[in-house]
């Protein structure tokens, strides 16, 4: 299952979420309703994503791959 992280104006948010109740809990899921929750904090309350970061903290800079060679 992928994980959204979407940015809803007042105006909509309410026939939003009525549509979303409208699926199936194995379809979607609405994991928070919080307002304003910026990529930082969303993150790091993911303890798999931050023990994530911490290990790639870790990883010496030869295993990582400059810009130029990424494929955007």
């Amino acid at each position: 299952m992928k994980t959204l992280t979407l940015q809803v104006n007042d105006e909509v948010s309410d026939k939003f979420l009525w549509l979303l109740t409208h699926f199936s809990p194995n379809e979607i899921a609405i994991l928070d309703t919080e307002d304003g929750l910026d990529d930082d904090a969303f993150l790091r309350r993911d303890p798999q994503m931050v023990e994530s970061l911490k290990q790639a903290r870790n990883e010496p800079e030869s295993n990582g791959v400059s810009l130029e060679e990424l494929d955007w």
